[in-house]
C-alpha cells in the first residue's frame, strides 16, 4: 500500500511540476550495453509543454553482432529545477540484427525510456544534454529477450 501511495504522490507532483518541452530537437545519442555499442541519429518533436515524441535511427556494432534499428518513444517531461528535467515513457523498436555465422533477421521490441535532461535554453543556448536508460524486450529471432542501454544524448534545439 505504501508503494501505491508513493507512486500516486510522485505522479501527482509530476503532473503539476511540468516542464517546457522544446518544439524540435535533433542530434546524437551515444549508447552502449553488454552486446554492442553504437550511435543514434535522434529527433524529438514537442507535442505540448509536457509531452514529446522521439524517433531514433540506431547503428550498433559489436565483435559478433550488428544492428540497425528504428525506435519510437512517447515521453512525458517533468521539471526538477531550472533547466533540469526528467522524462519517461513507453516505446517500440524494429531492427535488422545479424550475428556471426547467421543470416540477418528482423526483430521487434517494446519497452520504455527514463532519463535526465539539462536544457541549456534557460541560458539562451539551443542545446539539450540527456542521460537515459532504455530497457527493451525483443520478441523475434534466436536471440530474443530483455536488453537495455545507457546513453548520452546531445541535441540542438529549435
Amino acid at each position: 500500500m505504501k508503494k501505491i501511495l508513493l507512486l500516486f504522490a510522485a505522479l501527482t507532483i509530476g503532473y503539476f511540476a511540468s516542464a517546457q518541452v522544446n518544439p524540435h530537437a535533433i542530434g546524437l545519442r551515444l549508447h552502449g550495453s553488454g552486446k554492442y555499442n553504437g550511435a543514434e541519429i535522434s529527433y524529438q518533436h514537442g507535442l505540448n509543454d509536457t509531452r514529446r515524441l522521439e524517433g531514433d535511427l540506431s547503428f550498433g556494432f559489436g565483435s559478433d553482432y550488428s544492428r540497425i534499428q528504428l525506435v519510437g518513444i512517447h515521453q512525458w517531461v517533468w521539471n526538477i529545477d531550472g533547466g533540469l528535467n526528467w522524462f519517461a515513457g513507453p516505446g517500440a523498436a524494429v531492427s535488422l540484427d545479424k550475428w556471426d555465422n547467421e543470416n540477418g533477421f528482423i526483430n521487434i521490441g517494446i519497452g520504455g525510456q527514463i532519463g535526465l535532461e539539462y536544457d541549456f535554453n534557460q541560458k539562451d543556448v539551443p542545446l539539450a544534454l540527456t542521460l537515459d536508460f532504455r530497457p527493451m524486450w525483443d520478441f523475434l529471432g534466436d536471440h530474443a529477450g530483455f536488453g537495455w542501454g545507457l546513453a548520452l544524448g546531445v541535441r540542438y534545439t529549435f
